[in-house]
Formats: structure tokens, sequence, C-alpha cells
């Protein structure tokens, strides 16, 4: 017999983690390993969730955000327009049939910025910022910066995700610092101090656009300018003062704005510090639980979960 507990599914390109819900939203149980979408051709993305079914077979509803909802997923569940709430999120998941059971994909969320017109999508992302909203750990207004390889700046109004903005800072910081010239100059770690604050402020006064500033930070280390030991820092500071730029043509960011940053504690710490130095003020919460909290709002949000 079907039980009132219910699965909430983190499924994205590289691994996979499930969770079993009660019908208050508590983890029951945990299971994750590297079985990512990428890994897995439909076959395997079944055999996948009936191995689950097995584990949990009691669970009334399965719920799946991340990848498995993009075009080279399950099945594509497309992307929600903003601005948007958990109930509308709710009202927008997506059924399909998966190893016999009925599973409901998050749609990802798209917009059109206000501040430039341009179109911006996220995958997964608004599962975390419905469950931070949902523990009470997010403002209902204000502006929330998630750190990554892809970061996001989101502007959230009376508790509605309205728009946001997209940086590649952290995959562009990766793939220069592992291979191509930037690579060669590299000698120590990325880290907080007079570099790091010298590069944030050369991506948000720069005169000149990013990518001849790029090039700058070889030349720098090349004339004797940067040491080497301080290229990783100044380069991480300088991508980083860049987006803090775009997020600050967007949205109110000022002594007045504080930003929410939610991530992992060493990158944002990182972003805490270049928003200091640009007399921003910030708050970093822990973010451990997001995701269950997100499928719990949802789940509350269809109906289901009783009070």
């Amino acid at each position: 017999m079907m039980g009132s507990d219910f699965i909430a599914i983190n499924w994205g390109s590289s691994n996979f983690r499930a969770f079993l819900l009660d019908h208050t939203g508590h983890v029951q149980d945990a299971f994750a390993e590297p079985a990512g979408i990428a890994s897995l051709d439909r076959d395997g993305m079944a055999a996948q969730i009936e191995r689950l079914l097995r584990r949990w077979p009691v669970a009334s509803t399965l719920y799946a955000c991340g990848m498995v909802g993009s075009n080279v997923g399950w099945e594509e569940a497309g992307y929600a327009q903003c601005p948007i709430g958990v109930e509308d999120l709710a009202a927008n998941l997506h059924p399909t049939t998966i190893a016999g059971r009925t599973m409901h994909i998050v749609p990802g969320l798209a917009c059109r910025r206000a501040g430039d017109g341009a179109p911006d999508i996220m995958r997964g992302e608004e599962v975390e910022l419905f469950g931070l909203m949902r523990a009470g750990r997010l403002p209902r207004d204000g502006v929330v910066a998630l750190p990554g390889t892809h970061s996001k700046w989101v502007r959230v109004v009376e508790g509605n995700v309205m728009e946001f903005m997209t940086a590649m800072s952290g995959e562009i910081f990766d793939r220069l610092t592992a291979a191509g010239m930037l690579s060669s100059i590299v000698a120590a770690p990325a880290s907080v101090g007079d570099a790091f604050t010298a590069g944030v402020l050369s991506g948000v006064e720069g005169a000149l656009g990013l990518g001849t500033q790029l090039f700058g930070v070889r030349a720098q280390v090349m004339r004797n300018d940067l040491a080497r030991d301080d290229a990783a820092s100044y380069l991480r500071g300088l991508l980083i003062g860049a987006e803090i730029s775009d997020a600050r043509s967007l949205y109110p960011l000022g002594p007045d704005n504080k930003v929410t940053l939610v991530g992992t504690p060493v990158v944002c710490a990182l972003y805490a510090e270049a928003l200091a130095v640009l007399a921003i003020p910030s708050v970093t919460i822990d973010a451990a639980d997001a995701t269950t909290q997100g499928f719990a709002a949802l789940h509350a949000a269809t109906g289901v979960m009783q009070a």
C-alpha cells in the first residue's frame, strides 16, 4: 500500500540524489551516487528509478528536478515564466511516466529582464530558492546571489522570483586556470588579499573590456607587475568584479541593499569580500537542506501534503 511519504530527486548531469520525505517534509532517508543524466541512456534512467522504488516501495509520489527535465534528460519539462511563486511553479509540474510510475518533473524558470530586455534561464536553482523561502532563510524582498560555476543573481519581490541574471564567471575561471595561456602563470589558489581586491576593482572600474583585461593578467605577470602566486587571486577578483558590475547595472546594489549569498562557504567568502570592497553588505546562509525544503514546499502547494 502507498503511504504518505514521497520521493524527491535532484538529478543533475553528474549526480543522482534522492530523498524520502514524510508528509511534513522531513527527511526519512537519503541516497546518492554518481549516476547523472550524462552517463545514462533511457534504459539506464528507468533502471535507476526502479532501484529507488525497491528501496522505498511505499512512497506515494515522485518529484524530480534538474537536468532530468532538460532536452538531454528523461523528458523535457520546459520553463515556467517569471515572475513566479511556489504555487505557480507547482501548477507547472510536468508529469511523465518512468519505470511504470508517474514522476512530476519541476520545470526550469525563464525570464526576460527589464533592464536589458535579454532572456535568461535556470534549472534546479528554483527548488533551492523556494526551499530557502519556506525555511524562512531568504528575504521576501531583495537580491539573492548563488555563486558557482554559473552564478545566479535573483531579484525577489514578496516571495516571488521576478527575474535573474546568470554569469559564467566560475566556469571561465576554471577553464582559464586549467588549460590555455593563463594556466601557465597560475602558481597558487585564489584567496582574499590585496591581489584579489585589485582584481575586483579592475573588473568593476576597468575602462577596457573583460577580454582585454584577461590577457592583461598574463602581461602583468610577465612584466613583473603581478606575482605568479597572486595571479589566480587577481584573476578571480577580476571576473567576480565584472560580474558584480553587471548585476549592479540591473539591480539595486549599494550600502542600503544587503545581498543574500547562497553557496559553498569558500566561494561565498570570495563574493562577500568583493561586495565589501564595493561597500555592499552581504550575508551568507546555510543551504544544506534547501532542495528538500523546496520539494516540501512544492508538495504542499499541490495540496497533497496535510498541515
